[in-house]
């Protein structure tokens, strides 16, 4: 029985032995993979790091982008009713509205008037209505400008009448109102 027992002893520790050495060489494997796996895992926070910094200057860029494209859509708007509205000098009256005139949130243009909210076209046209030395002048001219030369409704010359093939009587009579035209028009009259 003895002899039983020692060798049980012996199996015991034979497995304790190798269970030891196994153990051993797995701590000795983590301890020189550790390192890695540390340097690893700052790299990888590194990383995300960097990512998430990019990500929110591209939302931050793509908010910006948007502002810029809505504000530019409430200009062109303005600027397209005021030309619709018969106003000569665009810019000027847009610099005068432009401040009034406001981008609600469900993305309509709208002017605060007081306590009154009013729709763009409706303020504009006002607007105009108010200010009328923004349209062009119904009478063109004024002090030191001479009378311009009346001209009939009718040209002497025809120039959809112009041909090829053409007598040369009717091409010269086009060539001499071209002729008259273009000088006046180089006069100013």
């Amino acid at each position: 029985m003895e002899e039983q027992q020692e060798a049980d002893v012996k199996a015991v520790d034979v497995r304790s032995v190798i269970r030891e050495a196994i153990t051993e060489f797995v701590s000795a494997e983590q301890a020189k993979a550790e390192p890695a796996y540390k340097a690893e895992l700052v790299e990888e926070r590194r990383r995300r790091e960097e990512l998430e910094r990019r990500l929110n200057e591209v939302v931050e860029e793509n908010r910006r982008s948007r502002q810029l494209a809505e504000e530019l859509d409430r200009q062109s708007k303005i600027c397209n009713e005021l030309q619709r509205l018969g106003v000569a000098k665009v810019d000027l009256a847009f610099k005068a509205v432009k401040d009034d005139i406001q981008r609600t949130s469900d993305g309509r243009l709208v002017a605060r008037a007081g306590q009154n909210e009013l729709d763009a076209r409706e303020y504009l046209s006002q607007f105009v209505n108010e200010n009328p030395e923004f349209l062009p002048a119904r009478i063109t001219g004024g002090s030191g400008v001479g009378a311009s030369p009346r001209t009939t409704g009718a040209s002497a010359a025809d120039l959809d009448k112009l041909k090829p093939g053409m007598n040369a009587e009717e091409l010269e009579r086009i060539r001499q109102e071209i002729a008259r035209v273009a000088s006046q028009t180089m006069r100013g009259a």
